[in-house]
């Protein structure tokens, strides 16, 4: 596909209100914003809620809300199409000016009926256009505005990852443009809002992909060129079917909730059926400048929870310790912790974010820092908090008390000191340590962790195991 001409490309997001902003609408969103962006054009937002009854303000919050956190900001709207109705009607005019609509006055009930029997009889199940040649149509009854769709040739897609896709007409239904109620159809609305908002490329799911002939034609119904299309591959879960809430968590602001971080997740998205070589990181300024819709591929994409894991993990580990103290933030409060030490919580996140994960994970990990251990790990107590660690930690108590600095240097000191006079190993006094402030047998580096806590709560958590140790003993 040639280069398109700077500034020239308009894409859009056209979510329905109905639901959160699901992962595959998400990736969709993201390379409508990476292919205008890579082209220097406009990233359009419509709602598209006609469906009054389905359609919330908490879903397009959500959506919103989804979008932000990703980092695709849009440049227009957000457009709502419940808004437009005015326009929607006046080209409705245009159509009927020019003898393609007809009123249908079929109810829903008898549609069904012949639905069914066209089924029965292995027939297509496409409405028969009964309507269309009425003479005299009932007086008083509800209708609803239908196109007349040519019944011979063909319609031809020149869809940019597709490539070419032909449809026959005949196989096609005289769509319903306008319903009963006055509003709007799907097909019908997009088509007005695509030529109205100067819309030059369809990004979007392959699950679209039907509907293009039937939007085809009414461009050209309107005396205008279609926007290039490009029908994306579905994704798909591990087991190849179509990713559900049985694969996990399909809503975007869920992963969120989870600790993962935006930039992780646009870098899983835009990898989930797009590649550029063998590159598996990229930076959204990296995606803007190589994405290309030559390199989405044409078979399915899969959802593959654990690289999404593993590209998280990557970008806690390269995150600044004070932007992640901030993104902790939130999770911790969430468990009850709040924090106003604000060194102290940049060196908990320098600490911890080797070996997490999520931003869950990591919260969960640093609570020991927060408040005491409620009660050491069985196996662990049993071999660290031993009689002979009673009178070791006592001495050490002792050594903490009139030290003036806690600094690693200082901890390291200290520890030197503990071992000559006790003669015991680093790594049994660490261990027993360890289990003693954390209350397990893993943790960061021993000293970073006892100049976070400070010298006054190592002091009393050494002397909590102590009286562990010694009740122990009684029992």
């Amino acid at each position: 596909m040639k280069e398109e001409k700077e500034g020239s490309v308009r894409t859009r997001f056209a979510p329905s209100p109905t639901g959160y902003l699901h992962i595959g609408g998400a990736r969709t969103a993201l390379f409508n914003y990476l292919f205008s962006r890579h082209c220097g054009g406009k990233f359009i937002l419509r709602i598209e809620d006609t469906d009054r009854e389905r359609s919330t303000e908490e879903s397009t919050s959500g959506i919103f809300e989804g979008l932000r956190w990703l980092g695709l900001e849009w440049d227009e709207g957000p457009y709502f199409q419940s808004e437009r109705k005015e326009i929607y009607h006046q080209h409705l005019e245009i159509l009927k000016e020019k003898g393609m609509l007809y009123q249908c006055y079929c109810t829903a009930e008898e549609l069904e009926e012949r639905r069914s029997k066209a089924l029965s009889e292995g027939k297509k199940p496409k409405y028969d256009g009964r309507c269309k040649d009425m003479k005299t149509p009932p007086a008083g009854r509800p209708y609803v505005l239908r196109f007349k769709t040519p019944d011979t040739g063909f319609t031809t897609i020149h869809d940019l990852i597709k490539k070419e896709v032909v449809f026959d007409n005949s196989e096609l239904d005289d769509l319903i443009l306008m319903r009963s109620d006055g509003y709007p159809t799907y097909n019908f609305a997009v088509v007005v809002d695509d030529i109205t908002m100067g819309i030059t490329h369809i990004i979007r799911g392959d699950d679209h992909l039907n509907n293009t002939p039937r939007q085809s034609l009414l461009y050209e119904a309107f005396g205008f060129t279609p926007p290039k299309f490009a029908h994306v591959p579905l994704i798909l879960g591990q087991d190849k079917a179509r990713l559900s809430k049985r694969h996990g968590a399909t809503s975007v602001l869920a992963y969120r909730d989870m600790g993962y971080l935006p930039q992780a997740m646009v870098n899983f998205l835009a990898r989930i059926g797009w590649s550029f070589g063998d590159q598996e990181i990229f930076s959204l300024e990296e995606l803007i400048e190589k994405f290309s819709l030559e390199n989405v591929g044409k078979s399915a994409g899969v959802f593959n929870e654990e690289k999404l894991i593993w590209l998280n993990s990557h970008y806690i580990k390269n995150e600044s310790d004070a932007a992640l103290a901030d993104l902790l933030t939130p999770f911790l409060e969430k468990r009850g912790f709040f924090s106003t030490n604000r060194d102290g919580l940049v060196k908990i996140t320098a600490c911890l974010k080797e070996r997490s994960k999520t931003l869950v994970e990591m919260a969960e990990a640093s609570e020991y820092f927060f408040s005491p251990p409620g009660e050491f790990v069985p196996d662990a107590a049993k071999k660290f908090l031993t009689k002979e660690m009673e009178k070791i930690f006592s001495d050490m108590i002792n050594q903490i008390k009139p030290m003036t600095s806690f600094q690693k240097n200082e901890i390291e000191i200290l520890f030197k000191k503990i071992q000559d006079v006790n003669n015991i190993k680093l790594v049994k006094l660490a261990q027993a340590v360890r289990v003693a402030l954390t209350g397990k047998a893993v943790s960061p580096g021993i000293y970073e962790v006892m100049e976070i806590l400070g010298s006054e709560e190592v002091a009393a958590r050494l002397q909590k195991a102590i009286n562990y140790i010694e009740s122990s003993n009684e029992r």
